[in-house]
């Protein structure tokens, strides 16, 4: 798929994803692990356009925190057929990055699995509920397991408090389909045919004649 046809559906996937933030607060009080089950993704326009973009649509996650919009030009596909957006704050700029992969994390395998992506990087484990804070590379994150994929909202240490942090995490969510009906379709856009043009001869590319006769 070209990069036309996989941008299109990420840029039409965006409002819903800021239509169902919008209708979340950052600290739920749901329990924690619980958030994701509460709002299933939606049928239809949201599982075409995630599926289209090369995301599975159960891992497709919003997220609130307070101060912070979502950043359109973010929100894609990550790894084989993950998904990642970010939050940028309002004033500072800093970032809250959300990724949702398949996969699992347990008291083994949490210390082996770099903050960031950064391989070769010490990272710290610590239990919090459900989830799991870690740091690592000048970096902090919350890890949320759910069945089959693990949700992961992280900052810059110094750039995001820790229960900011956690409440963001705590808060994401699959998304429902409210909303879709306002959106543009999300089919790729008809090939544009080629354009006629009047000025070219019949046969050749009517470039200029380069065998001139001596002195011409």
């Amino acid at each position: 798929m070209n990069r036309h046809a996989r941008l299109l559906p990420v840029l039409l996937l965006t409002p819903l994803l800021l239509t169902a933030c919008g209708t979340e607060k950052a600290d739920t009080g749901r329990p924690s692990g619980s958030p994701s089950a509460a709002a299933p993704a939606g049928t239809g326009e949201l599982v075409a356009r995630a599926r289209e973009m090369g995301t599975a649509p159960e891992l497709v996650h919003v997220t609130e925190a307070p101060g912070f919009t979502l950043a359109q030009q973010s929100v894609g596909v990550l790894g084989d057929d993950g998904f990642s957006a970010t939050w940028v704050e309002d004033g500072t700029d800093a970032l809250l990055l959300l990724a949702v992969e398949r996969g699992t994390i347990t008291a083994a395998t949490c210390p082996r699995q770099p903050v960031g992506g950064l391989p070769g990087e010490h990272t710290t484990c610590e239990r919090d509920g459900d989830a799991w804070y870690r740091t690592g590379a000048g970096r902090h994150e919350y890890a949320r397991p759910e069945q089959g994929y693990v949700v992961r909202v992280s900052a810059e240490t110094d750039a995001v408090p820790r229960d900011v942090l956690r409440a963001a995490a705590l808060a994401a969510h699959r998304p429902d389909a409210a909303g879709t009906d306002r959106l543009p379709p999300s089919a790729d856009p008809a090939p544009t045919p080629p354009v006629e043009r009047g000025d070219l001869p019949r046969y050749g590319d009517g470039a200029p004649r380069n065998h001139v006769d001596e002195g011409g």
